[in-house]
């Protein structure tokens, strides 16, 4: 007996397929402005309008069956963190659609415009022996060999290589509509002025970063600024400079294999890796060591 559509029994099941459907039909309506895939579904992530459990079954139903992209699936040889030369170089290919597809350490799906800085920003770091599976369209006609050249030039590029210009990648007459401007949300630390650090990734690791993190990262990064009166500690996340860490608990926002990244600023920079290291456990289920402390108090961590 067929069980294709026993999922669809449910009131609840049927409207939430019905409700994929007609995001799929809309995304697809998006492409066909020119648009790139992995730029549509970052805006629509950060809207909340999808969730990320629908990002590989529109990734198997547009590209892959409805577009016919040719694809490579590839193993992060070394860890790449310098993604702005990568950028520049795949956005000059204006005769080709890419979107890589990224399974960062966490089981957490990343969607990848390589010529859209942000979306490496995004990622910050893809970790050695991670998977990344690339997909190439050429715009103009049915053309697997000049897809398939892309896809081995972008994966030399990842693997730190350097790739000679290929003409036939790029064609003047085709225009791609560029991904809005996300605006700031809060002052970043100003470049020039002391020292930064990259940014840190730090994966939460409770099944969701709820009041009791928040309050252990609070009296973490307080127990490291009283240490460390000249320095500055930013938090991150989705993209965004976070102004106020209590923005973070919002049931159900930050979850077990999200990521947020922290930053520090200022002259004579010292304790990130003990920082970092108390962060990772404030993100964990073992979060409430920090919070046994009396009332005024402050940690000495650092």
């Amino acid at each position: 007996m067929e069980s294709t559509y026993l999922a669809l029994a449910s009131k609840s099941n049927f409207n939430k397929a019905l409700r994929h459907f007609y995001k799929v039909s809309g995304v697809v309506d998006d492409m066909e402005s020119s648009r790139n895939l992995a730029d549509i579904v970052n805006d629509e992530l950060d809207s909340n309008e999808i969730a990320e459990d629908q990002i590989l079954p529109i990734v198997g139903s547009i590209i892959r069956d409805k577009y016919n992209y040719s694809y490579d699936s590839y193993n992060i040889v070394e860890p790449v963190t310098e993604f702005q030369k990568i950028a520049d170089e795949a956005s000059k290919w204006s005769a080709l659609d890419i979107v890589v597809v990224y399974y960062n350490p966490g089981g957490k799906i990343c969607l990848i415009n390589p010529k859209n800085i942000d979306h490496w920003e995004r990622v910050r770091e893809l970790a050695t022996d991670q998977l990344a599976v690339i997909y190439v369209k050429y715009l103009k006609e049915e053309n697997r060999k000049i897809e398939k050249a892309a896809i081995n030039a972008l994966e030399e590029m990842l693997a730190g290589k350097d790739v000679f210009l290929n003409k036939s990648f790029i064609d003047g007459s085709i225009v791609h509509k560029k991904p809005a401007k996300r605006e700031k949300k809060a002052e970043e630390p100003a470049k020039g002025k002391g020292n930064i650090t990259p940014k840190y990734a730090i994966e939460v690791s409770n099944e969701l970063f709820h009041n009791g993190n928040v309050e252990a990262w609070k009296k973490i990064i307080e127990s490291y600024t009283t240490s460390y009166p000249s320095l500055a500690v930013y938090i991150y996340h989705g993209g965004e400079l976070v102004n106020d860490i209590n923005s973070l608990f919002k049931w159900g926002k930050v979850k077990h294999g999200d990521s947020i990244f922290f930053q520090v600023a200022g002259e004579d920079i010292k304790g990130v890796s003990k920082l970092q290291k108390y962060l990772y456990e404030g993100a964990s289920p073992r979060f409430e060591q920090f919070l046994k402390i009396a009332v005024g108090q402050i940690l000495r961590l650092f």
